[in-house]
């Protein structure tokens, strides 16, 4: 077909925008792969702090303890507590941080798909221009207009 509409004389427009559509797919894939980083880092921090929650709960202070030893294990306590804190309060950040990269990567799938359709659009465009020409040199051939030259016959005179 590609041949026909070369006789016909349409000329396929390269879609202009091919280069920021490459530059976009490419920042795409970027975004998802720093959400899916950034995920893990998430799910890590939260499996570490559960495990620091679960150990602080299971810790407990021996009845009989002489008074320095007992201080101690309390100061202990009050450390992995602290720690415990903290590590829940790193993974909620974590998680923050990931949802905000992950819509990071949703606008840069967005704006992907926009270039998308407007490649799509152009692509119909051209189909339609194509069809068209070829609808109107099927026409010349039908009404034979194709190889007559365009001048004006002599009248027939008597």
């Amino acid at each position: 077909m590609a041949a026909a509409d070369r006789a016909v004389g349409v000329k396929r427009q390269a879609f202009r925008l091919q280069p920021v559509l490459e530059l976009r797919r490419t920042q795409e894939r970027a975004a998802a792969l720093a959400s899916a980083q950034a995920g893990q880092a998430a799910a890590d921090a939260a499996r570490r702090a559960t495990e620091y929650e679960t150990t602080l709960a299971t810790a407990g202070v021996p009845r009989s303890l002489p008074s320095a030893d007992f201080r101690a294990a309390m100061v202990l306590l009050r450390v992995a507590a602290t720690d415990a804190s903290d590590a829940r309060a790193a993974a909620t950040a974590s998680a923050e941080q990931a949802e905000a990269v992950r819509a990071q990567w949703t606008a840069a799938a967005q704006r992907t798909k926009a270039l998308e359709r407007l490649r799509e659009r152009h692509r119909e465009a051209q189909q339609h221009a194509e069809a068209a020409a070829e609808a109107r040199a099927t026409d010349d051939l039908v009404t034979g207009r194709a190889g007559r030259a365009t001048t004006e016959e002599e009248p027939w005179t008597d």
